[in-house]
């Protein structure tokens, strides 16, 4: 087929079943839409119409052919419609959720940017380490670390996390610094507590492609990787922190790496949504954001341990 407009003709005029009305529809000449008919039939070897002076009128294979047709125009449609809401601006309102120290510390402080950007967006975020159904909760977005627990969502992969054992410098002078996971057993160890279920979340170690998972727990025991840090940098013990929460503190001098051999990739960072014929452009928006602002390699994974 040459031409996909000879089939739009096509179709209006076996819909009106008329060459005039078809032509007033579609801002042509009687002559022209005739003339485009005549053309689609010799192209085709077939006739489609059956013609008299008083109606116009489908011929079997004409009938047949208006049926694909019409299916072949809507399936262009939806695909140009497809194109236009891809290239409009994103407007209206966006709903993301995010975990607390993540949100906080890598994407809220870029928020304004993302808004400056996009004058048409409400952006509705909540920060928090719940688990939450996108579909049930009418979320667009979410950013998740760690493995995925709904096989239905599309997720794009921003960067790994690392953990790092860490204390201040005056922990460490009064107490010694461990060379090995077993050597935590003589520290006051400061541990993430999973409120929901009672128990500690385990340290994992790895050295020589060989994992070191240690159980801790101490006399001080958050559900708050900043609140964690803060206990750390007062020297009330060890913690294992995400190194995009302890990098500042590890900078400054605040805090010191420990057990340096035994830091290994940590869980992903991705941001997920819902699958989709056409990704709405406020959340393609939103995701090519993130993938901008987080690279594969973060400034946070370049501290130096101390």
């Amino acid at each position: 087929m040459e031409n996909l407009n000879a089939l739009r003709v096509f179709v209006r005029v076996a819909e009106t079943r008329s060459f005039t009305e078809a032509a007033k529809r579609l801002g042509l000449t009687s002559s022209a839409v005739s003339k485009a008919i005549t053309r689609l039939e010799q192209e085709l070897n077939v006739r489609l119409l059956q013609r008299t002076t008083r109606s116009v009128g489908l011929t079997n294979d004409g009938a047949s052919f208006f049926e694909h047709c019409v299916q072949v125009l809507a399936q262009i449609e939806d695909a140009e419609n497809a194109l236009n809401r891809a290239t409009s601006s994103p407007h209206g309102r966006l709903r993301v959720h995010m975990p607390v120290g993540f949100g906080r510390r890598v994407i809220v402080p870029a928020l304004s940017r993302f808004i400056q950007q996009n004058p048409d967006l409400v952006l509705d975020a909540e920060l928090s380490d719940r688990s939450v159904d996108l579909a049930y909760e009418g979320i667009d977005a979410a950013v998740h670390i760690g493995e995925l627990a709904d096989a239905r969502l599309i997720a794009r992969k921003l960067c790994n996390l690392r953990f790092v054992a860490c204390a201040s410098p005056e922990y460490l002078a009064r107490h010694g610094t461990p060379k090995t996971p077993e050597e935590l057993d003589q520290h006051h160890c400061l541990a993430y507590v999973l409120m929901h279920t009672g128990r500690y979340r385990d340290w994992q170690f790895v050295k020589d492609g060989k994992a070191y998972p240690k159980s801790v727990s101490g006399r001080l025991n958050i559900n708050n990787a900043e609140s964690l840090l803060e206990a750390a940098c007062s020297g009330l013990g060890i913690a294992m922190i995400s190194n995009f929460i302890a990098a500042d503190a590890i900078r400054d001098g605040r805090l010191r790496c420990v057990l340096t051999d035994y830091v290994g990739i940590g869980p992903q960072v991705s941001v997920v949504y819902l699958p989709s014929r056409n990704l709405s452009p406020k959340v393609r928006t939103f995701v090519n954001f993130l993938r901008e602002l987080i690279p594969g390699d973060p400034d946070w994974d370049k501290i130096t341990p101390q």
